[in-house]
């Protein structure tokens, strides 16, 4: 499976990279693949761990801000892992080059 997610506190201030980097700490310690972008971050593995990763990341935002937001887009081909970067190199065998990284 593979999650592309974004939790972020509301009316805190206008950067979020202090309480962001928090979820990325979590992230890290699950042994999970990821890859952090600007605008959230991707993680790839077994459903249920994917699922108690997301609950722990935004019970742990709650903890510190009164308002959060969580945005979840889930491709789910089964148990399959691979797929984030198998994903790039589909495209880059398309465009002919390789994707600046």
């Amino acid at each position: 499976m593979l999650v592309f997610f974004s939790i972020a506190p509301l009316g805190e201030s206008e950067s979020v990279s202090k309480p962001v980097s928090e979820m990325i700490n979590i992230i890290a310690k699950t042994g999970l693949d990821y890859q952090v972008t600007p605008m959230g971050t991707i993680i790839e593995g077994p459903p249920d761990a994917i699922f108690d990763l997301l609950k722990t990341c935004h019970a742990t935002m709650k903890k510190s801000h009164n308002r959060v937001t969580s945005k979840i887009l889930i491709d789910d081909r089964g148990d399959d892992t691979g797929h984030m970067k198998s994903k790039i190199a589909s495209l880059e065998k398309h465009l002919g080059h390789e994707i600046p990284k």
